[in-house]
């Protein structure tokens, strides 16, 4: 059973998909932290001063004023705020993965349609053997 846990591991695809996972994963930070803190800060102050890490319903009703104190309270909450920057991290990533994908298929189509390599030039000696033969075939 290890003899065929290590075939199906090491083979190339799963190596592969374990290396796109770990791109991946490191890929999605970046993200998050270019909408966190480079595309939302400016989105708040355009909409009036508004962060939206700090939007939260408090179902507790008691009047919480940061996420932080209902959070220290153990208040229930509705984080939207987080919701809002996780699904523009998505969007971002998603438009950034169809960006590459799309680079990547233009590369493949421009190398499928790229014409074949002209054959060679005969070498003198390939040229002189050719008319060797010919010469011989006429006699």
């Amino acid at each position: 059973m290890f003899k065929e846990f290590k075939a199906f591991a090491m083979r190339g695809n799963v190596v592969d998909m374990a290396v796109g996972i770990i791109i991946g994963a490191a890929f999605g930070k970046i993200i998050s932290s270019l909408v966190s803190d480079i595309i939302m800060p400016p989105i708040g102050v355009l909409l009036g001063g508004v962060d939206f890490s700090n939007l939260f319903i408090d179902l507790s009703m008691s009047g919480y004023t940061t996420i932080a104190a209902a959070q220290a309270a153990g208040a229930p909450m509705l984080k939207y705020g987080i919701f809002i920057n996780t699904v523009i991290d998505f969007t971002i990533v998603a438009f950034a993965i169809f960006m590459m994908v799309k680079g990547m298929n233009k590369l493949k189509k421009q190398e499928a349609e790229a014409p074949p390599a002209a054959p060679p030039e005969p070498t003198t000696e390939e040229k002189l053997l050719t008319e060797i033969r010919d010469l011989l075939k006429v006699k």
